[in-house]
C-alpha cells in the first residue's frame, strides 16, 4: 500500500458482507468482556467515583484493517481513551491522521488523551500529531501533561525526546508528582522500559520515568511499541519484583498494526500475547483498580485487580 494512504477510501468500500462481519465479531467480543455499552465522555468524575480509562498504542495504518476493529471496541466502551504512541503510521503526517487514523480512533478524538510515538516523530517534530490533537496533545514541542480522573492522577509522558535525570520532563514530573493529592497515580508513554518481544525489547532509557514514579508509589505503567499484549508482576526500576512498591507494567502495542514475536520471557512476565488485536480497559476506583484486556477476535483475554500503595 502506497505510504501517502491515498488507498483508504478503497478500504472504505470494502463488501457490505465482509464489514458487517468485522463489525458483527467485535461487538460480540465487546460485550462479551465489559459491562454496559455506550461512548463516555472526557469529563473528569468526581473522586470516589469508578472511572475507565481504555486504549491501545500502535494502532492506524491505511493499508490494515486492525484499527478498524479495535475502534469499534471503542465504541462499546464509555470512559477516557488513552494511546501508547505511534498513533498514525507509518510516518504521522497529517494525511495519515485525517485519511488513516481519523476514520477509525478519529471517532473518539474528543474523549482521547494521546501519547506520541517514534513513527508520529517521522514528521518533523511530531508536528501533524500536535495539530491533530490540538490542546489535548499538550503543550507543543513538549508531548507531556497531566490529569485527574476520579480518585486518581493520569501522567501523559513523551519517550521521544530527553527523559534522563534532571532532563526539563523528568524535573516536570518529579514536581507534578510532589503536587498531586491523589493517592493513586498511573503514566503512559511510547517505548515499554520492559518486554519480552524480541523486536524492540526492554527501553532502558525510560528508567529516570519509571524512578521518579517508583519514587513517588505509582501504581501503574502503560506502554506501546512492541505490537504485542504483556503484563508484568509489581517491579522497581531495575526490574526486580517489588510486591510492596513495585510499578505494575502493561505493554499494550495492540491497537491494530501488525504483531511482533515474543523472545524469552522477562523474569517478572506474568501474561504475554501476540495474536489478538484489542484494547486495555482499566476500571479506577478509590484506593483500587482492575485490568480487562479486550480483544477484537480471538480468544485471548486477561483480566485481574490491584490496590494502590
Amino acid at each position: 500500500m502506497p505510504d501517502d494512504c491515498f488507498t483508504r477510501p478503497q478500504r472504505k468500500v470494502r463488501s457490505l458482507h465482509a464489514y458487517a462481519a468485522l463489525v458483527s465479531m467485535a461487538l460480540l467480543d465487546a460485550h462479551a468482556a465489559i459491562e454496559g455499552g455506550g461512548v463516555g465522555s472526557t469529563t473528569d468524575a468526581p473522586a470516589d467515583t469508578a472511572v475507565v480509562l481504555v486504549g491501545a498504542g500502535d494502532i492506524a495504518h491505511c493499508g490494515s484493517t486492525g484499527d478498524e476493529a479495535t475502534a469499534l471496541l471503542l465504541d462499546a466502551i464509555p470512559g477516557t481513551v488513552f494511546t501508547a504512541g505511534d498513533n498514525s503510521y507509518p510516518a504521522g503526517t497529517a494525511t495519515q491522521f485525517a485519511r488513516c487514523y481519523g476514520p477509525s480512533w478519529g471517532r473518539h478524538k474528543a474523549r482521547t488523551r494521546p501519547s506520541p510515538g517514534n513513527h508520529d516523530y517521522r514528521t518533523t517534530a511530531a508536528a501533524a500529531y500536535f495539530e491533530y490533537f490540538g490542546a489535548q496533545a499538550g503543550p507543543v514541542g513538549r508531548g507531556y501533561y497531566s490529569y485527574d480522573l476520579g480518585d486518581w492522577h493520569v501522567i501523559s509522558l513523551n519517550s521521544n525526546i530527553r527523559m534522563r535525570a534532571s532532563s526539563p520532563q523528568e524535573r516536570w514530573l518529579r514536581a507534578d508528582l510532589a503536587a498531586t493529592t491523589k493517592r493513586c497515580v498511573l503514566a503512559y508513554w511510547h517505548h515499554a522500559r520492559f518486554s519480552s518481544s524480541s523486536n524492540h525489547g526492554s527501553q532502558k532509557q525510560t528508567q529516570p520515568l519509571w524512578e521518579a514514579l517508583y519514587d513517588h508509589g505509582a501504581e501503574i505503567v502503560i506502554s506501546g511499541h512492541d505490537h504485542v499484549y504483556e503484563r508484568f508482576a509489581p517491579q522497581a526500576p531495575d526490574g526486580r519484583m517489588d510486591a510492596d512498591r513495585g510499578i505494575r507494567e502493561f505493554v499494550v502495542g495492540t491497537g491494530g498494526r501488525g504483531h511482533y514475536d515474543f523472545g524469552t520471557p522477562l523474569p517478572n512476565s506474568e501474561m504475554r500475547d501476540n495474536t489478538s488485536y484489542g484494547v486495555l480497559k482499566l476500571t479506577l476506583n478509590r484506593g483500587s483498580y482492575t485490568w480487562t484486556f479486550v480483544p477484537a477476535g480471538g480468544s485471548f483475554t486477561d483480566s485481574g485487580s490491584g490496590t494502590c500503595h
